[in-house]
């Protein structure tokens, strides 16, 4: 069998005792070695997010490889100084973690410090209330952050709210702009619900 790093990634089998270990009929690459190569390298330094080029090696010639590996290998002192910032990386597009079907998380990529981006999560998970007790629909909380309003505005906050958007989007009050009449119908629309909602009455 071909040893060809471009070759299908076998299935690992569960009787592994290291970890990594891919039980494979190819031999190691290293020349001169007629050990199975049953653990991946990568070809070039920084090759671990895939897909990339890879060698199989044996238990050995894996160590040495670890042990002489150096990430930072080709780096200026300025780019190995980025790569050792505490959220090195963060900026990167991930896979998205796996929903069940309930809504999506933020994206990691929408923050710049981790923990944001936690918070972000848990606070969009848990919904917030109104502090006179008043309950929201889902539509009426659309409505309100379609206004740019707080979930505790008030029915003078809504009006005028809605006088300086319509000022601001309509052609007859803002020099006939006409590019905002998709947006002018949704707030006209959201303002149309949101005034006969019981938390407004």
């Amino acid at each position: 069998m071909s040893a060809d790093p471009s070759d299908p990634e076998p299935i690992p089998r569960p009787r592994s005792r290291f970890h990594g270990r891919v039980e494979r009929d190819a031999p190691c690459a290293e020349p001169g070695c007629s050990e199975s190569g049953e653990f991946r390298a990568p070809l070039e330094p920084g090759n671990f997010d895939g897909p990339g080029a890879w060698r199989w090696l044996c238990l050995d010639h894996v160590r040495e490889f670890n042990m002489r590996y150096n990430y930072f290998t080709g780096m200026s002192p300025d780019e190995i100084q980025e790569q050792q910032r505490p959220t090195a990386g963060w900026e990167r597009e991930t896979r998205a973690f796996a929903t069940a079907g309930a809504d999506g998380p933020p994206r990691w990529a929408d923050f710049s410090d981790p923990l944001e981006a936690v918070s972000g999560r848990f606070n969009r998970a848990v919904p917030q209330y109104r502090r006179d007790g008043r309950q929201l629909s889902g539509e009426e909380r659309r409505d309100l952050k379609t206004l740019g309003l707080e979930i505790d505005a008030d029915r003078r906050a809504l009006r005028t709210r809605y006088s300086e958007l319509v000022r601001r989007y309509h052609p007859d009050r803002n020099g006939g702009d006409r590019t905002h009449e998709k947006l002018l119908g949704e707030v006209i629309a959201a303002y149309q619900r949101l005034k006969g909602a019981l938390a407004f009455s």
